[in-house]
């Protein structure tokens, strides 16, 4: 109850992130800024939070490891929940995820975004800084295939965030490590799925970026995010994780199997009390891959500049496709969830099932029956009416 006040309170804040940690105050990031919103919570109180979110299995492991990740729905809103430990004792920090997600349009994305999903092979990298809203910008781009063809879709996510309804396509999600140890496990097992469309929401080891790479190359739609500052930043982490022997094959496969790549950053827009992301676009063209071939990264900022007529954005010219935009989307706030309502958030198949209330032990009541004329129908409906 304690922490869903918490995340119910930075709703009502418009809060991005919650930070709480023994013995500190209770922090939010509002529009950007981090700002206290609440008092000292003592480490004790922040155990029971884990324990409660954890489970015992779940807490053993996290004594042991000293971090873990969650994701639940609480106050009405998803959260992404990340436990550790500091000097101070327990810490959690809470992104609170963004409810509509189903469109580029619902995230405040360019509808050029769309293109990226003509490809129905190669690879897609989402980039940008941690919390520049990756996370929902990549459920934007499933919500579109969704929406618009059938295609079995396959996720590797940890922890799940958003949870996806089949429309026109099938999605299978998978969290590590709850249904596979590793992403690299799972790449593997999802490549003898049959999937169109292969989602790897964490693209950090070089063993990752290799299987992604080849998946890529083998008939698959990839889409996959990373941290950097720049598209260029981005493919250039890719290249770099490799030795250098290899190097050269790896920018070879690389630029083959390239779709494109999006970086994003989020701004605050005063005037409509909104923050946005801002997006730098790489696309795949002739020129692009020529100069991811090289290993000449540095030139993509004049491939970027000159590209365009293929749909490309620099981070300036989408910024004055922003100062242009005014029906900007704002995301609907959660509805707390009501306690009666919350079995519906559980798999039918895991429910418990609901236990009959006993009548009282002194109920006594009265029925009239009329001698003559018995309708057994009516009879039970006064007893049922009796009894509730």
């Amino acid at each position: 109850m304690v922490l869903k006040e918490l995340i119910a309170t930075a709703c009502s804040l418009r809060a991005s992130d919650l930070h709480l940690e023994a013995g500190t105050p209770l922090v939010a990031r509002v529009k950007g800024e981090l700002v206290t919103v609440g008092e000292i919570l003592p480490g004790a109180r922040l155990i029971e939070i884990g324990k409660d979110l954890l489970g015992a299995d779940g807490w053993n492991q996290f004594v042991a490891r000293g971090s873990a990740d969650v994701s639940v729905r609480l106050a009405g809103a998803q959260c992404r929940i990340n436990l550790f430990r500091t000097v101070r004792g327990i810490a959690m920090a809470v992104r609170l995820l963004t409810s509509s997600v189903d469109s580029l349009r619902a995230c405040n994305l360019h509808p050029d975004l769309r293109k990226l999903l003509d490809a129905r092979t190669g690879l897609i990298v989402v980039s940008g800084p941690t919390g520049s809203g990756k996370s929902t910008t990549l459920a934007a781009l499933i919500g579109e295939i969704n929406a618009s063809s059938a295609r079995n879709i396959i996720t590797i996510e940890s922890p799940l965030e958003y949870l996806f309804a089949n429309r026109r396509s099938y999605i299978r999600q998978r969290e590590i490590p709850t249904h596979s140890p590793s992403f690299e496990q799972a790449i593997i097992d999802a490549l003898r799925e049959n999937p169109d469309v292969l989602v790897i929401t964490e693209m950090r080891t070089p063993e990752v970026m290799r299987l992604t790479l080849n998946a890529a190359e083998t008939g698959q739609l990839v889409l996959a995010t990373m941290h950097s500052a720049t598209c260029a930043e981005a493919l250039s982490r890719i290249s770099m994780a490799f030795s250098a022997e290899i190097q050269g094959s790896i920018l070879a496969q690389l630029a083959d199997c390239l779709v494109g790549v999006v970086c994003q950053r989020l701004e605050f827009l005063a005037e409509y009390q909104l923050r946005v992301p801002r997006c730098e676009v790489l696309m795949a063209s002739s020129a692009a891959k020529g100069t991811i071939r090289a290993g000449q990264f540095s030139q993509l900022a004049t491939v970027i500049q000159s590209g365009a007529e293929h749909g490309m954005w620099s981070f300036d010219r989408y910024q004055r496709w922003m100062a242009q935009k005014k029906d900007w989307e704002r995301p609907t706030p959660a509805a707390p969830i009501p306690e009666e309502r919350a079995a519906a958030v559980v798999p039918a198949a895991l429910a418990p099932i609901p236990k009959a209330k006993p009548p009282p032990k002194d109920a006594s009541f009265e029925i009239s029956i009329d001698e003559e004329e018995i309708d057994l129908a009516e009879l039970a409906k006064k007893i049922d009416a009796k009894t509730r």
